[in-house]
């Protein structure tokens, strides 16, 4: 069903503790929606055994209709972009937040490190075009009913507020992010800046 799956994904960079990926998993679960959830961990070790020992008991068994956890690369591109694909649960990375958006996919961000912190601000805050997954602020914990409630928020509950706002906003920073006009105007911008700074330092 079109715009039903929650991609989630935090790229090759970022391993989940523990407890995050049982947390992470079971707030998944819980919306009833079905995910492809994409887990690294690093090289030197067996992703299969890390996998059993960080997912819940029964897990496997319980989404295997309707859940794949996978690790390693994917086409990311591709699947934000497939219709099926309605939310991506990311770390706010810039262009993950970017791409996202332009492939009219809800944002659930929860941000790892460095400028992803700001980026899960600026969109959730004054662009109002995403949620930040709550966390406690003395250590930044998250648990599965906070996964759930920002999932369900843009996902489930679209006809009530926050959630009917943020998907209205989707729409208009995808169309502000694909005018043509705009782009041609940042390039235009950026050719005469280069220009500029070219003259100065030949003088």
């Amino acid at each position: 069903e079109a715009g039903t799956v929650i991609y989630c994904s935090f790229g090759s960079e970022t391993f989940l503790k523990d407890e995050q990926i049982k947390e992470l998993a079971l707030g998944l679960e819980q919306t009833g929606l079905p995910f492809f959830l994409v887990l690294n961990f690093p090289a030197n070790v067996d992703f299969s055994v890390e996998l059993n020992r960080a997912l819940p008991q029964g897990f496997l068994e319980r989404v295997k209709d309707k859940g794949i956890i996978h690790s390693g690369w994917v086409q990311q591109q591709h699947i934000l972009a497939h219709s099926s694909v309605g939310c991506y649960v990311c770390h706010a990375g810039f262009s993950s937040v970017i791409e996202a958006l332009v492939n009219d996919c809800q944002v659930v961000m929860l941000p790892q490190k460095g400028d992803q912190f700001l980026n899960a601000k600026l969109v959730s805050g004054d662009m109002k075009a995403g949620v930040e997954v709550n966390r406690r602020d003395e250590d930044g914990y998250f648990g599965k009913e906070d996964i759930k409630e920002a999932a369900e928020m843009v996902m489930v509950e679209i006809d009530k507020q926050p959630g009917k706002l943020i998907r209205e906003n989707q729409k208009k920073w995808k169309e502000f992010l694909l005018n043509k006009d705009i782009q041609c105007k940042f390039i235009e911008d950026l050719v005469h800046e280069m220009m500029a700074m070219a003259k100065v330092s030949s003088t």
